[in-house]
């Protein structure tokens, strides 16, 4: 018999201060992953970033991304949904990773997520760099292609970065190439900044990938592109995956490659909730790297982009 929802009610802030006890998304209740058989959505970890070609750090991002989400109660203002409410939600923890080693940890990542699928929990995972969402989709969307919906600042399509096609410029090349996902149902929102070529974004638009460049986003307006990336993916099981670099570089210094130029905090919460009833598998937040939100007067008092997280834990078990 399953558990009731109130089970899993996150710790009340009237009773423990938001500033006690060990840190969880949201202040959820920790549960191991041999004991998620009655979960809806699993807020998993995953300190990864052997992906990174330039400004490491991201393999501390789901510890930072839960210490500053204390901070965030437990109903949307504006949409007045309440995700403890309506699923039962857990933190699972950090999947084991090999400090030194990309192929064992994505040997290990893939595993956990294998077994995340075959409990039938929708996970929200908290990154590490965006190499790690190629394992992450290879347990969830093992046999059959899904659609996706991509917030960056990059494409991450390049077939290799100086001979290694496994880094954060690559994933979603592989996991086309790996038929993970559906080309035809793919949509890139706010893609800009340099290119190492002219040609850098041919691959993705030649298997039929929708790209939304910042200057499409503006011409099209916020409504027109939640009307577009609904079509893109329509109602088959989607995963989404939001690279904090998509939003502009003032939002999120702390990232591995900032651009700036990209939307705003604004734009990607309404972008978010815009989504909400697509057949959502899973998704992630990816690029986090708290050390670079470190200025002149010390570390920032919170990590301002976090609260654009906060719709994609808010999975009900209706569609599973």
């Amino acid at each position: 018999m399953e558990k009731p929802i109130s089970d899993f009610a996150p710790t009340d802030a009237n009773r423990v201060p938001r500033y006690a006890d060990v840190a969880t998304f949201m202040r959820a209740k920790a549960i191991p992953l041999e004991q998620v058989g009655d979960i809806d959505v699993g807020i998993v970890g995953v300190p990864f970033d052997l992906g990174t070609v330039y400004r490491m750090g991201s393999r501390h991002g789901p510890a930072s991304i839960r210490e500053q989400s204390r901070t965030i109660k437990p109903v949307n203002f504006h949409t007045k949904t309440a995700p403890y409410d309506i699923a039962r939600i857990a933190d699972l923890g950090d999947t084991p990773v090999h400090p030194l080693s990309l192929d064992v940890s994505f040997e290990i990542i893939t595993d956990w997520f294998n077994q995340i699928r075959d409990h039938g929990v929708r996970p929200l995972v908290l990154g590490g760099d965006h190499t790690l969402s190629l394992p992450v989709l290879r347990g969830l969307a093992r046999d059959r292609a899904v659609g996706m919906i991509q917030f960056d600042a990059h494409s991450d399509t390049s077939d290799e970065i100086r001979g290694s096609k496994l880094n954060h410029a690559t994933p979603f090349r592989r996991a086309i190439e790996e038929g993970l996902l559906d080309p035809k149902r793919v949509v890139q929102i706010g893609l800009r900044g340099s290119a190492y070529s002219a040609d850098d974004y041919t691959w993705a638009r030649s298997v039929g990938m929708t790209l939304i460049t910042m200057d499409d986003f503006e011409e099209k307006g916020r409504a027109a592109v939640i009307e577009e990336a609904r079509a893109v993916v329509g109602e088959l099981p989607t995963y989404i995956t939001f690279d904090i670099d998509g939003l502009d570089a003032s939002f999120c210094p702390g990232t591995g490659v900032p651009e700036p130029g990209g939307f705003s905090m604004r734009d990607a919460m309404v972008i978010l909730r815009g989504l909400q009833g697509i057949d959502l598998i899973g998704a992630d937040v990816v690029e986090v790297s708290p050390a670079r939100h470190c200025g002149p007067d010390g570390p920032k008092r919170r990590l301002p982009w976090l609260r654009t997280a906060v719709p994609l834990a808010s999975a009900s078990r209706d569609k599973r």
